[in-house]
């Protein structure tokens, strides 16, 4: 299956008062398997394009405006053959079917942070509600991980939210509801807590059930490591497991360091008037 991604990023800067003075920048990530047709568009001023990479490999483009401009328009457009099945057979290593298991040391090694919760949990309220779904002793470890993964949404509400930011995890569990990233966040800070290495992942979200025009969206979700199958994704917002129609862009210990776009400007806060964005992703043909 080949899905055509295209991501349209609108930001408009007021300048009634001043025109914002230079430099200014804009950042954009994604992963290198990714590197499709994209393009930077600045419309009253060109840019400067530098093509880094971050700690985890993602592909950081970072532009520099060098003339004052009262609008900034980024369009990537990619397109992805994606050959993820549906209902995926995860071949995991036996030493790790039964959970709890010890990573090898190599692997804990390479996993790093991504074994460490990030954020306090002083009365283990998170550590208790993550062991809530141990059912014995020795537990199915993809079994666990699919009824945490399924019963988030038991425990907190999907909710669209325009505010910036993540919630932290005890946040989320103590107002019951979050969008994607949030929910992806307690999944992650949930399975963290168990041991498990865990990490989050920005990208998009292709429903070939949804009417044209509506099939595609931005999105976040989880990466858990098993060995023997690898980074396998968990979508708690969607209660689905593996990568079937999602693209991911970006990965990273935490969903602030693979934010889509980031930038500033010099100017007053009130010059700044709103930012659009939108995402289109259909399949080719």
């Amino acid at each position: 299956m080949k899905l055509t991604v295209l991501s349209q990023d609108d930001v408009s800067l007021l300048t009634s008062r001043r025109a914002p003075a230079p430099p200014y920048h804009a950042q954009a990530t994604r992963q290198p398997r990714h590197r499709g047709a994209g393009e930077f568009a600045q419309l009253l001023a060109k840019a400067e394009l530098d093509w880094t990479q971050d700690v985890f490999g993602n592909l950081i483009a970072t532009a520099t405006f060098s003339h004052p401009t009262a609008e900034l328009e980024i369009i990537n457009d990619l397109a992805v053959r994606q050959s993820a099945t549906e209902w995926p057979i995860f071949r995991i290593a036996p030493e790790v079917h039964s959970f709890p298991f010890e990573y090898s040391p190599d692997d804990l090694a390479a996993l790093g942070t991504l074994v460490v919760f990030e954020h306090a949990d002083p009365e283990d309220r998170l550590r208790a509600w993550a062991r809530s779904f141990i059912r014995g002793a020795s537990t199915d470890t993809l079994s666990l991980l699919k009824d945490i993964n399924a019963g988030m949404l038991d425990a907190v509400a999907y909710r669209t939210r325009d505010e910036e930011g993540t919630q932290t995890p005890l946040e989320t569990l103590s107002l019951a509801s979050g969008s994607c990233r949030d929910i992806a966040a307690l999944f992650i800070e949930a399975v963290r807590h168990l041991g498990l290495g865990a990490r989050a992942v920005s990208g998009y979200l292709f429903d070939p059930h949804a009417s044209p025009g509506t099939q595609g969206a931005t999105h976040a979700w989880a990466e858990i490591y098993l060995p023997g199958s690898g980074w396998i994704a968990f979508d708690p917002t969607h209660r689905r497991v593996g990568n079937a129609n999602l693209v991911p862009i970006a990965v990273a210990r935490s969903n602030r360091q693979i934010m889509p776009i980031i930038g500033g400007y010099v100017g007053l806060p009130e010059d700044f008037i709103a930012m659009d964005v939108t995402a289109h992703v259909a399949r080719e043909r």
